[in-house]
């Protein structure tokens, strides 16, 4: 598929996929959700990718939904919501979840909607300290979708997640990281180069490693404390058959910078 909304760009283990519609402050319309879906393809087939970067080009991240995309939200009073969330929206954050590799969200200005509850949907958000996320969906009469319901007070409890999703304010990046709702706020300047040393140090881990971490932790609400002591047993266990554990355990002793395969 040519990629028009969107830019993919594998190297080295990266995979850095870039929300390109700056004109629509990188709204969604259903071609960039074809092309993001295209994209996820080709990293999900790739062995080599070791971790994921999503950014968004221009000034923004990601303002949500495009109003005007006929595709979707045309007809009126009929226009059915829920089959935007049920083709599109549900089964990206459900990929980006279930991705192997570990996913670093890059927020670098506004998001908006479901493009800011698509940043809470991977795995470490950094934010620029002048980009803002805002739950605008109360002004238009709706509910945050793109998995905000969920992920908003288990992060942030429910409290600030009432307050966030009915008055819809803007939150700072600043405040956001202060309340747990993502990792880091970075000045302006410094961002890309942060987001650049990250991504590096996640291609270069023990990728079934991450792996697993991403996996135990997203799935912990599943299980008892009982549960979930068997299921680090289980994976300790594989882990331990791994080459990249011998190499840590190699290079701790020797006291040298381990080299992990992945493998």
């Amino acid at each position: 598929m040519t990629h028009v909304t969107i830019l993919l760009q594998i190297r080295n283990g990266i995979a850095r996929l870039t929300l390109n519609r700056p004109e629509r402050l990188n709204s969604f319309n259903t071609q960039m959700h074809e092309e993001v879906g295209d994209a996820l393809s080709q990293i999900e087939q790739d062995r080599n990718v070791r971790v994921l970067v999503l950014s968004g080009a221009g000034r923004g991240f990601c303002a949500g939904q495009d109003l005007s995309d006929p595709a979707i939200v045309s007809g009126g009073d009929s226009v059915d919501l829920g089959l935007a969330i049920e083709k599109y929206y549900a089964p990206l954050v459900l990929r980006l979840r279930g991705l192997r590799a570990p996913v670093l969200c890059a927020v670098n200005g506004v998001a908006a909607g479901a493009g800011a509850n698509l940043a809470l949907a991977c795995d470490i958000v950094i934010a620029k300290k002048s980009a803002s996320f805002i739950q605008s969906f109360c002004k238009l009469g709706l509910i945050p979708d793109t998995g905000g319901t969920y992920v908003l007070p288990r992060l942030i409890g429910t409290a600030r997640a009432m307050g966030l999703a009915l008055l819809g304010d803007k939150l700072s990046a600043e405040q956001a990281a202060e309340w747990g709702m993502i990792w880091r706020c970075i000045d302006d300047a410094d961002f890309d180069s942060v987001i650049d040393k990250t991504a590096q140090q996640l291609a270069e881990a023990p990728t079934q490693g991450l792996a697993c971490i991403k996996e135990a932790i997203l799935s912990s609400g599943l299980r008892t404390l009982e549960q979930q002591l068997n299921h680090e047993r289980c994976a300790m266990r594989d882990l331990g058959r791994t080459s990249d554990y011998k190499e840590g355990v190699a290079a701790f002793l020797e006291k040298r910078t381990p080299s992990f395969t992945g493998k």
